[in-house]
């Protein structure tokens, strides 16, 4: 996919980020099926009392990007990249994306142990 253009949204989708009292993390709400060529702006909030991500990807290329961020664990990583965002607990922020390609993608949060504890979700784009 590609940044979007605001003008030309198809849909939000509301995205919440949020921990559970059992050590979950989450991403609740919208539904994640799009069409391809579609432009959907995410609208994302941490609900949550810790630092969370939101990043639109594969899950292949979001695996390597969480290796990455295992090996630099005490480092805090900023996120300037237009398919992906970290959020401070009570901040809300949007990405307006273009699905360009169809197949399966992922939503994911890849700060170390909270992908683990349940916060992605599967992406879908069909034709």
């Amino acid at each position: 996919g590609m940044p979007g253009d605001a003008a030309a949204v198809d849909r939000t989708v509301e995205i919440d980020m949020v921990e559970t009292d059992d050590g979950e993390m989450l991403f609740k709400g919208g539904d994640l099926d799009f069409k391809e060529g579609e432009t959907v702006r995410f609208v994302v909030r941490n609900e949550g009392e810790l630092d969370h991500e939101f990043i639109l990807d594969s899950q292949k290329k979001n695996a390597a990007h969480k290796n990455e961020m295992a090996d630099m664990s005490g480092m805090n990583m900023g996120h300037n990249e237009p398919n992906r965002i970290r959020l401070a607990p009570g901040e809300d922020a949007e990405i307006i994306w273009t699905f360009a390609n169809n197949g399966t993608f992922e939503a994911a949060c890849l700060i170390p142990g909270h992908y683990e504890s349940g916060m992605f979700r599967e992406v879908s784009v069909t034709h």
